[in-house]
């Protein structure tokens, strides 16, 4: 992934900028309330945990922060938690692991009730380099274990990467290892010598992307699914898409809601991203209503079933 904007992408905060997609936007939401200092909808609920197979809880929507840098991030995982959010999902390469951590920290908010996700880069591939990029990432977290830990991407010595995250785990310094990026072929070489199986594997998952058989595939090995893209950053208009605002409008909530809701009814765990924070409040709110199986019909046929990232293929 990258921070470029493609030509048929839609940033969200200028949409509803604009002046007709602002007033739907507020006419949706009606009179909200505040809850821990921001706005909230009048329904919104406590964020649904999922269990992973070795028995760790882990939240069904957390906050990423890939493209957040500096105070902009420090500030904006602060708000994540301060509203609700408990999962923050970051990456050595994203180069934010320090300002995450000071977010962490500004937040108040107890340890233990946390759940932070990292991830060992390709550079740090391998028995050795992945026990040091590890210890790296918690010293610039500042933090004394992750909750889970994946290998961002099945590139170089993935089975010395592998065996080093075993061993962290069976320490306790790690509560979950995974994997991001793998397509099956990988998953099932790395199945083949793991002691430990991976809890989850982060992908590109949308609805221009559903991923089918490796949602079926993961589903029969036990292994989580979780969406790195989950509004697929706007691209091919999936804001302003008719199937999803006319989805949207039907159950008073925003299409970036609808999204969402869809994840999680497919049992998917989201990590949506933004600086702003009636963005990061609206991610949260979507706990107090359903897709029906119209809906559910309707979305997937959006599937182009091909990537909207070339560029990180």
């Amino acid at each position: 992934m990258n921070n470029q904007n493609p030509k048929n992408e839609i940033n969200r905060r200028r949409f509803l900028q604009s002046t007709a997609a602002a007033g739907i936007y507020l006419g949706l939401f009606g009179m909200p309330k505040l809850f821990a200092n921001e706005i909230m909808d009048n329904n919104a609920a406590e964020i649904t945990n999922v269990k992973l197979n070795n028995g760790v809880k882990m939240p069904m929507l957390g906050f990423g922060t890939y493209g957040l840098r500096g105070e902009v991030c420090q500030q904006s995982v602060a708000d994540a938690l301060s509203v609700g959010y408990r999962l923050i999902d970051t990456a050595k390469v994203y180069g934010n692991e320090e300002a995450v951590g000071k977010g962490i920290k500004q937040s108040g908010i107890n340890r233990k009730d946390l759940f932070v996700t990292s991830k060992l880069w390709v550079d740090d591939a391998g028995y050795e380099n992945a026990k040091k990029g590890f210890e790296e990432t918690l010293t610039k977290l500042g933090l004394d274990y992750l909750d889970l830990y994946l290998i961002h991407r099945p590139r170089g010595d993935v089975k010395g990467s592998w065996k080093a995250m075993e061993e962290l785990y069976k320490a306790g310094k790690i509560r979950a290892i995974g994997i991001s990026n793998f397509d099956s072929n990988q998953l099932a070489d790395l199945l083949s010598y793991a002691q430990v199986k991976p809890v989850i594997n982060q992908i590109e998952t949308h609805a221009y992307f559903q991923q089918g058989e490796a949602y079926n595939l993961l589903k029969k090995h036990n292994i989580e699914m979780e969406a790195w893209a989950p509004f697929a950053e706007g691209r091919n208009g999936l804001f302003t898409n008719e199937v999803f605002t006319q989805i949207a409008k039907k159950h008073n909530k925003t299409v970036a809601q609808v999204n969402l809701r869809w994840h999680y009814q497919r049992g998917i765990v989201s990590i949506p991203r933004s600086s702003q924070k009636a963005h990061i409040v609206e991610n949260l709110d979507i706990f107090n209503f359903k897709l029906d199986k119209g809906d559910i019909s309707a979305i997937e046929k959006l599937d182009l079933n091909k990537t909207q990232f070339p560029e990180w293929s």
